[in-house]
């Protein structure tokens, strides 16, 4: 699997200042606080749940949910699946070359994995299944309880 913190920007940092400089010491120079803490929630984020779904807070907005509601008759797991989706494509410029895909597929992966501790940690009576697939629109993670 492709280590998403060596990616070329990276990478290259690292080579360019030399010693033993790595991914914490290329963040401590290129990033601030702010998107510090912006990473915290991307990769711990907070869920609410509403009417039986667990839901991603970042996609939770009442008249969408309802929405869907209606749409998908209630269906709980239907929901999930619609609304719980994090495209990194959106948010992240991913270059079109291999090493810069399979970069974003294990990082993908990477923030699967911190979900899927995130949704245990949140509710522990109940099983979720937690993916990073690869789509035609690139990285997606997304999430569904199991029912």
């Amino acid at each position: 699997m492709m280590d998403p913190l060596r990616v070329r920007d990276v990478r290259e940092w690292t080579q360019a200042v030399g010693s033993d400089a790595d991914y914490l010491d290329y963040l401590s120079q290129q990033v601030g606080l702010g998107e510090w803490a912006a990473f915290s929630r991307v990769f711990m984020p907070r869920f609410v749940e509403v009417e039986g779904c667990v839901l991603w807070d970042r996609v939770y907005e009442p008249g969408n949910f309802r929405t869907w509601h209606e749409r998908l008759r209630g269906d709980a797991t239907s929901i999930e699946a619609t609304l719980n989706r994090f495209p990194l494509e959106l948010y992240i410029d991913i270059p079109e070359d291999p090493d810069s895909e399979a970069a974003a597929h294990a990082l993908a992966e990477e923030i699967a994995r911190s979900w899927d501790r995130c949704l245990h940690a949140t509710f522990p009576d109940r099983s979720f299944q937690v993916v990073a697939s690869e789509t035609e629109d690139g990285p997606v993670v997304s999430f569904t309880t199991v029912r």
